[in-house]
């Protein structure tokens, strides 16, 4: 068993069981009437897209992997102490080797589960992960890839959207896996069953440049809409998640910017700054999309502020697909309702919800939510003249996307009947230290509570997690304000200056950050930000933690930046403080605070071997040339 095992990783970079045209023993009895010939299952455009279609079977829904899932690996955010087993835990504690399913079983979950499975049981979110997700998909993608000389029964049109779709999942896979372990063997032919196979790892910008290639070609392949095709009409209404142009311009920017990025730079080059060349081809493949977004003649546009929330959920809208105009790239779901079982409950204090483990915000992640103004708050214990925070009245005049993300001391929360005397004043969020909600095992240990994946209504007596409202939570991959803010970084580093861009899009790193926050009516960048990367970058990513906080972004942010091993990144807090004055039901942002401090609950322990994680040994022992990342 172990001779074969290490003979399929060799030849497959899969796991035996999904290892796809492989003849492994439940195969050897089918009825022959059951084969399908190579030149019939790829003759045609429905044959071939049918063989297809299996990889978007492969996207992991990294949001409701679990009946209670972990996706924010930063310092955003921390759990209650109700349960240890989610990968945050092993992060928190310098055990990167926790992602293996081997270690105990369960590994971190959606990125690697100890019984993997795509097309056997589709509907089945817990035997999903991306490691062997990403490895079946190469492989099939290649698969596909060999056998386009016999899709002949076919329009050049039905052939671009089968091989754009081919290419773009050869890339994406191998991009997903590369930010997490660095550069590895691209894969780009099907890898024979048999023979010795050495493929070295690559230098990670070696690594990005084929995939940048493949998601290149796939652009220039794919359609801006499907719905707008000759074989999209075919299903009209239903292509929304079909790979397109946009999608593939996407990650082809962000595919260029991680490698420009210093971490990965670092490994190509030694050098632990950005790499301008490859920011400048980021900001150049943005600029495309954004182009063609801003001229309408695509689907995607961002959503009104007001509408914010369907980005991440819907409710009352029959199951509806969460992400509206904006997301740019989710993958398919089973069961609308999965997000009921545990996403819509982890979030909300057991007082007034169900379910004992908790995810919630830390207090120095909060921070990052500066004032309406535009200005960041220097110190949340001290007055700032500037800014006009005030540390008596912590919650007042903040960044509008405070509001409706993060749930603070006397918020409302409960909008109905609460039967039980008793529990009447848990109606208003006791977040005060000691308060009903602090609670470390099933509460928040933070003094903050995260809405931005559900609404406030998702407790146990407004019940909005019930079957008949419909809520249907799904964290999207990438939306068009991560490649506006993507754009901005790429666009100030590639030409050193707030007002650098791309030559062929009119707007500059500062107008792309100001469109976000003109979205959520935020004022403008600061002119004392503006210039020199050096004043422009800190708020860039700081913009960048607000909008898209808690999406499962940070992790990978810091790492890329060189920052997961520095203070205060490394920092996990608690907000402390008394109330004071009278309480104000209608409008908590108005309530006084006294005693105002944070505390730290943890600091995080990390080396330079922690920016990447750490390979499975079984497969770094395959051969030497396949050699494992440094320090593990």
């Amino acid at each position: 068993m172990r001779t074969k095992y290490i003979k399929t990783i060799i030849s497959c970079f899969v796991v035996w069981a999904a290892v796809c045209f492989s003849s492994c023993e439940k195969y050897l009895d089918k009825d022959d009437q059951t084969n399908i010939s190579e030149k019939e299952a790829f003759k045609n455009f429905t044959n071939f897209q049918g063989f297809t279609e299996e990889l978007y079977n492969c996207i992991v829904n990294f949001s409701n992997n679990y009946w209670t899932n972990s996706w924010n690996w930063g310092e955003d955010e921390i759990t209650s102490t109700a349960g240890n087993f989610h990968f945050i835990h092993k992060i928190d504690d310098g055990n990167f080797w926790g992602w293996q399913s081997e270690f105990d079983g369960w590994g971190s979950g959606w990125m690697n589960q100890s019984d993997f499975t795509t097309s056997t049981t589709p509907d089945n979110r817990f035997n999903k992960d991306l490691w062997n997700a990403a490895w079946y998909g190469i492989r099939k993608a290649n698969i596909g890839l060999a056998n386009m000389d016999l899709m002949t029964d076919a329009t050049q049109e039905e052939k671009n959207l089968v091989k754009g779709q081919l290419l773009f999942f050869r890339g994406w896979f191998h991009h997903r896996l590369m930010e997490y372990f660095g550069g590895l063997p691209y894969i780009d032919y099907v890898l024979p069953s048999t023979g010795d196979i050495r493929l070295p790892r690559l230098k990670y910008s070696e690594c990005a440049d084929k995939a940048a290639a493949d998601f290149r070609a796939a652009a220039d392949l794919l359609p801006v809409n499907w719905d707008e095709t000759v074989p999209g009409k075919r299903t009209l209404g239903k292509n929304q998640l079909r790979i397109n142009k946009i999608m593939a311009l996407a990650y082809l920017g962000k595919n260029y910017l991680w490698a420009g990025s210093p971490l990965m730079n670092f490994e190509s080059t030694g050098s632990k700054t950005y790499n301008t060349e490859y920011c400048k081809k980021a900001a150049a493949a943005f600029g495309e999309l954004l182009g063609l977004t801003e001229s309408g003649v695509t689907p995607y546009s961002l959503v009104t502020f007001a509408n914010y929330y369907k980005n991440f959920y819907t409710t009352g809208e029959g199951w509806a697909l969460p992400g509206s105009t904006e997301a740019i790239f989710r993958g398919p779901y089973y069961s609308a309702n999965n997000s009921n079982w545990g996403t819509s409950k982890q979030y909300t204090p057991l007082v007034v919800s169900e379910g004992d483990l908790k995810f919630t915000p830390t207090a120095n992640y909060v921070d990052y939510y500066g004032m309406k103004n535009g200005l960041p708050i220097p110190d949340i214990t001290q007055p700032d003249t500037e800014s006009g925070y005030d540390p008596h009245f912590p919650w007042k005049n903040r960044d509008p996307r405070f509001y409706s993300d993060i749930v603070f001391d006397g918020v409302k929360f409960v909008q109905g009947a609460i039967p039980n005397v008793d529990e009447q004043p848990n109606r208003y969020a006791n977040l005060y230290t000691n308060g009903s909600y602090r609670n470390v095992g099933t509460g928040s240990r933070t003094g903050y509570v995260l809405i931005k994946f559900v609404p406030k209504t998702a407790n146990k007596y407004d019940n909005a997690y019930s079957w008949g409202n419909n809520l249907h939570i799904y964290v999207p991959y990438m939306r068009l304000a991560d490649v506006y803010l993507m754009y901005a970084e790429a666009a100030l580093m590639g030409y050193g200056s707030s007002s650098g861009k791309d030559p062929n899009y009119s707007k500059t790193a500062e107008d792309a950050v100001n469109i976000i926050r003109q979205r959520a009516g935020v004022e403008k960048v600061n002119s004392k930000f503006l210039g020199a990367p050096d004043n422009f970058l800190p708020e860039l990513r700081r913009e960048r933690a607000v909008e898209l906080s808690f999406e499962g972004h940070r992790f990978n942010d810091l790492r890329r930046w060189l920052l997961l091993t520095k203070q205060p990144y490394t920092l996990k807090k608690s907000v402390e403080f008394d109330r004071t004055g009278t309480f104000n039901q209608t409008d908590a942002s108005l309530n006084s605070v006294a005693n105002l401090r944070e505390v730290t609950i943890l600091e995080r322990k990390f080396s330079d071997k922690h920016y990447w994680l750490p390979l499975k040994n079984v497969d770094v022992n395959m051969y030497v040339e396949f050699s494992q990342n440094p320090g593990w």
